[in-house]
């Protein structure tokens, strides 16, 4: 009886995709032009190394990464530093890339009450073929379960900043690539979700890595086309890493 409950929140929310119909996934959008990688590796992952060539071998263009610990920052940047020379770090989380980064700053993201140091957030511009693209990193905090039932306080007052960045960002091209611990039928995250378009729900769900039910890592995008999107193997991490392809190419800003 104790399954039952969730089982159904389960199903309400994500049941729809097995029925049929013209689905839901993104279908043919066309080739795309550039490929984004986003992975929250965990603090307790015990083989940075193993994780890094994992998402190497995957061939992405930009790579995100959340939870990076001192200890493993440094694993993380040699073994990626040959295939992708650009990179920025900010508090936990960090960005590489093939292409030259640009404009690169801290994304404040910090909900009041969280003490100074707790950095989750970056923005970065990319230098692409397609012209420069604002590339935002974010790790959202997590939804806590309290006495009273799941507290979400934390979380929905970082998605209402990451929103107002995400407003205010000059360039029309944008990519955000983060763990948003919700997914997109979250309300929580109407401050994103209402400004980036999000790749079609599916079941590439990320979350947790060993029984995945729901996708709380995002690659979304702005007056740009998300043309696949997939999970790759689970690495030592409680997430598993997702890949898109983009178009720059062609967009539409919602």
């Amino acid at each position: 009886m104790a399954l039952l409950l969730p089982a159904a929140v389960w199903a309400h929310m994500f049941g729809c995709l097995l029925l049929p119909g013209d689905g839901d996934g993104d279908g043919d959008r066309g080739a795309p032009d550039i490929t984004a990688l986003q992975h929250n590796v965990s603090d307790e992952n015990g083989d940075p190394a193993d994780t890094a060539e994992a998402l190497i071998n995957a061939r992405p263009d930009l790579i995100a990464l959340e939870e990076l610990t001192p200890a493993a920052l440094p694993l993380y940047e040699s073994a990626l530093a040959p295939a992708y020379p650009h990179h920025a770090v900010e508090g936990t989380v960090g960005l590489w890339s093939k292409y030259p980064l640009a404009d690169v700053r801290l994304l404040d993201i910090r909900p009041e009450g969280i003490g100074e140091g707790w950095n989750r957030g970056l923005r970065a511009g990319a230098r692409t073929p397609w012209g420069e693209v604002a590339v935002y990193v974010a790790h959202l905090p997590s939804v806590r379960v309290r006495l009273g039932g799941f507290d979400s306080g934390y979380r929905d007052e970082s998605a209402g900043l990451l929103g107002e960045a995400l407003a205010a960002e000059d360039l029309a091209k944008v990519i955000l690539l983060g763990d948003l611990n919700g997914t997109v039928d979250d309300r929580g995250l109407a401050p994103v979700t209402s400004r980036m378009t999000a790749s079609a729900r599916d079941f590439a769900f990320s979350w947790p890595a060993a029984f995945p039910v729901s996708r709380i890592d995002h690659i979304m995008t702005r007056a740009a086309t998300v043309t696949d999107f997939r999970t790759l193997p689970a690495t030592g991490s409680d997430h598993l890493p997702v890949v898109a392809g983009i178009r720059l190419g062609i967009g539409l800003a919602p």
